[in-house]
């Protein structure tokens, strides 16, 4: 840990005045970068200051009174492994010089001292400093990754994507073979304060929540916690706790409002179990926020087992096939067929008879899926969930309801085609492609290049295959083995060497990339093209 003035701190440690003024004098601690922050005259005043300086470094004489050298050394390395510890002994001292060596003392010098040697030894010592501070920044930044990682494949689990399961092996994920239940957090009108929020100030707040909610776990024993999708957090909770879903739902909230100022709302899944179940507890969560539209004020909602079916009285399913088929609408802003679609769902509840309420929450339940997924692809331009949802209420007719949803959505996607029609799209595609030939040695994924040029990331796949005539992967693998290629047939640099500079960290894996596209592995290619 560096000192906030960015210099290395240093304690000076002998019980000769004279020794600790010549230090401080004739050794140029500027220019080294260190900075002496106290001095002891014996083992018992280092310990106080150590205490009060945290220092980097200590110089300290090997015989003092009462404390010495070598037990100050044992005392204080007991908390302190990485404190640095240079011995100054006299010529008949040296087998307690080799003592303090044995236990872990940076270095000794003998008396008189020569200020030009300690000068090159606090040299060395101060690349051991550099280097544990760098292995220590390499560690947390591993650890971020990790974090990321881990976050990343349980969305993906979330949203279905079951073969993401296959490399939780690596993972901590042991806590999800008990029970456990999910408990969805989303912040209210976050689209409106996503528009009137800066970048900083959208880091800054959602770094609040993320801190307010991690606490929060820790005394609440959660499982996890990680953001999903926009304005809304994930947390896992063992079901020890299942009995009390709904007060640790509205603590969560208070929290929130408390120390960020901002609403929102929590639903709350049943109990499962095994981590191949996060998708249906998401769902079942989500399921569970939909009752915020009947309530009169925000608070945490419960899923119940009596809901799982929202038909379950008339035997019939909620027409997911209908679904799917508009939200693939959504994304390639295909206006006409989203309408067909509804029309279709008009008919599948007249076909099966429904009540009122029933077809009512099972359009109120589509409509939520269809608006997040506008949400998600940063296509809604403006309007509110809940007054739509309030307007289906007022409706008395079938067809009402269907009207209402069928203008709300038409006129969000005409306002996105509009906006669409107005953007270069050829421009759009030719700045990711430069973005891709300039940064195909880096860990790229579409979530980047989709934000970088402001499309979803379904939307930027389909323009970017219509334009380009390769799929994203397929033109990021073209730049890297051209690359690759290039570098085989005008340099020496060993295959291994060239992996990590196009963009692939396994070697074994790079090659395996460029035979099955090349037809040979680099070394066959490095030998033909030489």
């Amino acid at each position: 840990m560096v000192a906030i003035s960015n210099k290395y701190k240093v304690i000076l440690v002998d019980d000769e005045p004279l020794i600790l003024r010549s230090l401080k004098a004739a050794i140029p601690w500027n220019e080294l970068n260190l900075e002496v922050v106290g001095e002891a005259r014996n083992g018992e005043g280092a310990l106080h200051l150590i205490q009060e300086t945290s220092p980097h470094m200590i110089i300290s004489d090997i015989r003092m009174p009462g404390i010495d050298g070598i037990s100050l050394m044992k005392e204080v390395s007991l908390n302190n492994p990485k404190l640095i510890f240079i011995i100054i002994s006299g010529y008949g001292e040296f087998e307690y010089a080799r003592e303090a060596l044995r236990q872990g003392a940076f270095d000794y010098l003998l008396k008189p001292i020569d200020h030009d040697e300690l000068t090159e030894m606090l040299k060395r010592a101060i690349q051991r400093l550099d280097s544990q501070i760098e292995n220590e920044e390499l560690i947390h930044s591993v650890q971020v990754l990790s974090l990321m990682a881990r976050e990343r494949m349980f969305a993906e689990l979330i949203e279905g994507n079951q073969r993401s399961q296959q490399h939780l092996k690596w993972m901590e994920s042991n806590e999800l073979e008990h029970d456990y239940f999910m408990v969805v957090i989303q912040l209210d009108q976050y689209l409106l304060l996503n528009g009137h929020w800066t970048t900083g100030e959208k880091r800054l707040w959602l770094f609040a929540i993320r801190n307010i909610l991690e606490d929060w776990i820790r005394l609440n024993k959660g499982l996890t916690i990680f953001p999903f999708h926009s304005g809304e957090w994930i947390i896992l909770l063992p079901s020890m706790l299942n009995d009390n879903k709904v007060s640790l739902g509205e603590d969560i909230i208070r929290q929130i409002k408390k120390y960020s100022k901002l609403t929102c709302f929590v639903g709350i899944s049943h109990s499962t179990k095994g981590i191949d179940q996060l998708s249906s507890s998401y769902q079942s969560a989500t399921r569970a926020l939909y009752q915020r539209f009947y309530a009169e004020h925000k608070g945490a909602f419960v899923d119940s087992d009596s809901t799982h079916d929202i038909t379950q009285m008339k035997e019939v399913k909620y027409p997911k096939h209908i679904e799917i088929s508009i939200l693939e609408c959504i994304r390639n802003l295909d206006l006409a067929r989203m309408l067909s679609l509804f029309d279709q769902m008009k008919f599948y509840i007249e076909e099966n008879s429904l009540t009122k309420d029933i077809a009512e929450r099972m359009i109120i339940e589509m409509t939520v899926v269809l608006y997040r997924q506008f949400e998600y692809g940063n296509l809604l331009v403006d309007g509110s969930l809940g007054g739509l949802i309030q307007r289906i209420h007022e409706m008395t007719t079938l067809h009402e309801m269907i009207h209402a949803v069928k203008e709300a959505f038409e006129k969000r996607m005409r306002e996105n085609r509009e906006s669409q029609s107005k953007e270069d799209i050829q421009a759009i595609v030719e700045k990711a492609q430069n973005y891709i030939v300039n940064n195909y040695h880096k860990d790229l994924g579409i979530e980047e290049l989709s934000e970088l040029v402001g499309l979803s990331a379904s939307h930027f796949c389909m323009i970017f295959k219509q334009i380009s005539g390769f799929t994203f992967l397929e033109y990021l693998t073209k730049c890297r083995l051209e690359k690759a290629k290039y570098i085989l047939k005008n340099t020496n640099v060993k295959v291994y060497q060239i992996a990590p500079l196009v963009g692939y960290q396994d070697p074994k894996y790079f090659t395996q990339v460029f035979k099955k596209a090349i037809g040979k592995t680099p070394t066959e290619y490095r030998e033909e093209t030489g």
